[in-house]
């Protein structure tokens, strides 16, 4: 197998029509069957909270038929564990398997840290939207991960001042610019919403919602369009709307943001389908004065979404029993009894289609009881949600992007130049780490 970067990432993205890739050849254990034979003991790196006592189901029932032990080993999120799976993995000492969310995976694949599934996950692919099964193949025919948790975006609007100030609730932006101005006219002290320059995974939802594809490749080569029209579109939207005044341009997640929720003073939130449990802990006192509509379209005649989060469950190249991990993998992920523990133990939103309405997501969340169909339209809204196009570096992107969009926000500069900033970054860094990049 080829040992370069470049190599190894693009050969498993482009090769669609090879069928097994140079990278699934390398991630396969030919002694699957026979590794697997007996007793099995796979350990499970995950941050979800409570994951332990939804393996606990599996090792009580199909684990302990198959002799297959999961343990669970409670990790951190984001950055610093793709750091600590490739540092594992350089040592040959990963675990068996991987919470991994969908932008980590080409990191973990251009590294050859998990592997190629696609011969022992069954019928998985049917349980999901193909959008959401196009994140854990990455557009080829290897499958790298089983999906766990979507986050389909979504608008979030309090529906008590939204019929105060008269405000009409937005289906297009460029009706939510008008709401944003209409609001500050008639009460100057309130803002809409605020853009929040520390959340680089909403605006690359947004991106992706508008047509965005930061990375894909081009013959042998990456190409990065992080400074494409359609983010250019959203910046300068969002940018904009910061520079006349019309919104705040205030971080979120902090203790003032907390407070303007609570108090009316920001009345709308672009967020994701798991923004209930946001709002329960930040404005406790709005209860039952919220409500859910899809995101605001660029378009009338367009009906799609962008993703805010969401995460998979991966087997590592690691691991000596792949066939019994990704048997796991797929249980943990579309077993209706494993669905529902997810739900109640550790909080997701559900990638598979059939768990979204049934069981944990048959009633609307306490805090929107006001909004019975809350799971209903939420799982109409997930069929719509664009597809990703995420690469190597996501982590270098996001960080550009938290400093150059969070001076931009301050200054309320120019939020293009700003991305041009994050396009260079996101190259300068790609072609430093040995990737041939498309000009």
């Amino acid at each position: 197998m080829p040992h370069t970067k470049r190599r190894r990432l693009v050969t498993t993205v482009v090769a669609v029509s090879l069928g097994a890739t140079a990278l699934a050849a390398c991630g396969s254990s030919d002694d699957d069957s026979k590794a697997d034979s007996g007793p099995v003991s796979l350990t499970y790196w995950a941050w979800a909270p409570g994951m332990d006592k939804v393996v606990d189901l599996w090792n009580k029932g199909e684990g302990k038929k198959d002799q297959i032990t999961v343990t669970v080993k409670k990790q951190a999120s984001g950055d610093t564990l793709v750091t600590k799976i490739l540092t594992a993995h350089k040592a040959k000492n990963g675990p068996d398997l991987v919470q991994a969310e969908y932008q980590a995976l080409p990191t973990l694949v251009s590294n050859d840290a998990v592997a190629d599934i696609s011969k022992s996950v069954g019928d998985a692919k049917s349980k999901f939207a193909d959008g959401v099964w196009q994140q854990v193949t990455l557009g080829t025919d290897a499958v790298y991960a089983v999906p766990q948790d979507i986050g389909p975006m979504m608008f979030y609007y309090r529906a008590d001042l939204f019929k105060k100030y008269g405000l009409k609730v937005p289906t297009t932006w460029d009706e939510f610019a008008q709401d944003a101005r209409q609001l500050k006219k008639k009460a100057p002290d309130l803002d809409l919403t605020t853009f929040s320059a520390n959340d680089s995974g909403l605006f690359a939802g947004l991106a992706q919602q508008a047509g965005a594809k930061w990375w894909t490749t081009s013959g042998d080569k990456w190409k990065v369009a992080i400074d494409d029209a359609a983010t250019q579109k959203v910046a300068s939207f969002w940018g904009g709307l910061v520079k006349e005044g019309a919104i705040d341009n205030q971080p979120m997640y902090t203790p003032a943001w907390n407070k303007a929720l609570d108090t009316g003073k920001q009345i709308a939130w672009v967020s994701a389908v798991w923004a209930p449990g946001t709002l329960t802990t930040a404005a406790p006192d709005t209860k039952g004065k919220w409500a859910m509509a899809p995101l605001p379209q660029w378009s009338a005649s367009e009906n799609v979404t962008g993703s805010w989060g969401g995460s998979s469950t991966a087997v590592t190249t690691d691991s000596k029993h792949q066939a019994a991990a990704a048997k796991f993998a797929a249980w943990l992920n579309t077993d209706g009894e494993a669905l529902n523990a997810l739900a109640k133990e550790s909080g997701i939103y559900p990638a598979a289609t059939n768990a979204q309405t049934s069981g944990a997501f048959a009633t609307s969340p306490d805090y929107f009881s006001n909004q019975p169909d809350f799971y209903t339209k939420a799982a109409e809204i997930a069929k719509t949600t664009a597809p990703s196009a995420w690469g190597p570096n996501v982590n270098v992107a996001y960080t550009s992007f938290n400093d150059a969009f969070g001076a931009a926000a301050k200054n309320k500069s120019d939020f293009t130049a700003a991305l041009q900033k994050m396009q260079d970054d996101t190259v300068a860094d790609m072609k430093k780490q040995g990737f041939e990049v498309a000009q």
